[in-house]
């Protein structure tokens, strides 16, 4: 549990929002920061672990063709995985994390650390990229989950 977390649990309640996340290489960091602190319940919605190809397209409805075009580490994937979280959950909320932690399964085109985090709010959608360091699957994990819970405070503002 870290201050951001506490933030946005307060954040969320005050303005009675509701938040969901559809997580792949954090597996489930992210739905276990918010969960640890008091009153989440409140606010928390939903959070789908959608590690495997399968399970975006059969729970998330992210089409065959995007993954086996652009890959599920893509900027197109993270896009419907937000989007569909957005009508599955029907959350104020949505977030959306697909990446690369390690230590294998990078290239030169996608290495590892390379990070898509979607967020929907509304009618405003945002995908970010990120390459974080190959410090470690842990360590990119974490990274992934900190810029996250930064980007969700950010959407509140």
């Amino acid at each position: 549990m870290n201050l951001s977390t506490i933030k946005i649990i307060k954040h969320l309640s005050k303005k009675k929002l509701n938040i969901s996340f559809a997580e792949s290489c954090t597996g489930g960091k992210l739905s276990s920061a918010i969960t640890s602190v008091s009153g989440s319940s409140k606010v928390f919605s939903v959070g789908f672990i959608t590690y495997s190809n399968k399970s975006k397209i059969k729970i998330l409805k992210v089409s065959r063709k995007i993954i086996n075009r652009y890959g599920a580490v893509s900027k197109e994937c993270c896009l419907k995985m937000v989007q569909n979280l957005s009508k599955i959950s029907k959350s104020d909320i949505s977030l959306s994390i697909t990446g690369i932690a390690g230590p294998g399964g990078g290239s030169k085109k996608k290495p590892v650390g390379l990070v898509y985090i979607g967020i929907k709010k509304g009618n405003k959608t945002l995908i970010n990229k990120y390459i974080f360091k190959n410090k470690g699957r842990s360590y990119i994990q974490k990274a992934a989950v900190n810029k996250s819970l930064k980007l969700i405070l950010r959407s509140l503002k």
